[in-house]
C-alpha cells in the first residue's frame, strides 16, 4: 500500500491493524445503525496523523431498512485521511460478511457521494467482482480489504485520480465488490485499472488458505447501462478473466 510515494511496506501497514478502538474490534448487532465504537469522529480525530494518504476518504453505510428511501438509509460512518485513522475505523466496525442482506459499505473520496446521479459518477462506470454465495464468507472480507487498501493506498498510481470509490453490496444471490471510475469512456485508464486490479487479486500473498482462483471474471460496466437494465443483461464494456 503506497502512501504519498514514501510508503512503509505492506506488512507494516498490517501491523497498524493492532490499533483498535477501546482495545478491541467492536461488532454491533444487526439492529444498530451506528457502526462506530461510540463516536468515530472523536476517537479517530484524536490519533496522531503520522502516515497521510493522498486523499481524504469517507466511509459510508447503507442499512437494510428497505421501507425507507435510499437517501435515508445512507449514513456517513466517518472520514479518514491517514493510515492510522483508516485502521482505527476498519477494526471498529463489522466486516462485510457480518452485514445483513441488502446492506452496502462504500468508501469514496471526500465530497463524492456513492450515488450514480452525482456529477463525479454520472458518466462513470465500475469494475465489478461478483462473489458466489457459496464462497461469501471465504472471500468477501479478504477481497474487500485487498481492494480497499489498493485504492486508498495509491496502488493504481496516476489512475487513482480517475477512481471515485469502492463499494461492497451484500445480496442474497451473491455479493459484489466494485471500483467506481469517473469516466466510462476513458478506456486507457479503465483498462489499466482493471489490469492492476487483476494483479492484486492473483497475488499469491493474499491469504493462502483461500481456494484459487479468487475470481473468474472482472467486468467493466457503464453506470447508465446498469441503471437501465437488470444486472444480468448489462453488456460489459471490458472483460478480464482470471486465465488471461
Amino acid at each position: 500500500m503506497v502512501i504519498n510515494d514514501s510508503a512503509p511496506e505492506r506488512s507494516e501497514l498490517e501491523v497498524m491493524a493492532t490499533v483498535k478502538c477501546n482495545g478491541d474490534a467492536i461488532h454491533h448487532s444487526d439492529e444498530e445503525v451506528d457502526l462506530s465504537c461510540s463516536s468515530p469522529e472523536t476517537k479517530i480525530d484524536s490519533l496522531v496523523s503520522n502516515h497521510p494518504l493522498k486523499y481524504v476518504w469517507t466511509y459510508w453505510y447503507l442499512n437494510d431498512q428497505r421501507d425507507k428511501s435510499w437517501e435515508k438509509r445512507l449514513k456517513v460512518v466517518s472520514n479518514f485521511g491517514t493510515v492510522e485513522e483508516f485502521w482505527a475505523l476498519y477494526v471498529s466496525i463489522r466486516p462485510p460478511s457480518l452485514l445483513p442482506t441488502a446492506c452496502d459499505y462504500s468508501v469514496f473520496k471526500k465530497d463524492i457521494q456513492p450515488m450514480w446521479e452525482v456529477p463525479e459518477n454520472a458518466k462513470g462506470g465500475r469494475w465489478l467482482i461478483t462473489i458466489d454465495k457459496s464462497r461469501h464468507h471465504d472471500l468477501l472480507d479478504v477481497i474487500w480489504l485487498e481492494v480497499l487498501m489498493a485504492v486508498i493506498g495509491q496502488q493504481f498510481g496516476k489512475y487513482t485520480a480517475d477512481i471515485c470509490g469502492v463499494v461492497v453490496n451484500i445480496r442474497n444471490k451473491g455479493s459484489k465488490i466494485s471500483i467506481w471510475t469517473t469516466d466510462c469512456n476513458n478506456d486507457e485508464s479503465n483498462c489499466k485499472i482493471g489490469e492492476i486490479l487483476k494483479q492484486k487479486l492473483i497475488n499469491p500473498d493474499i491469504d493462502s488458505k483461500i481456494q484459487r482462483p479468487i475470481f473468474d471474471v472482472l467486468r467493466y460496466e457503464d453506470h447508465q447501462e446498469v441503471q437501465n437494465k437488470s444486472s444480468s443483461s448489462v453488456k460489459a464494456k471490458h472483460i478480464i478473466t482470471a486465465s488471461d
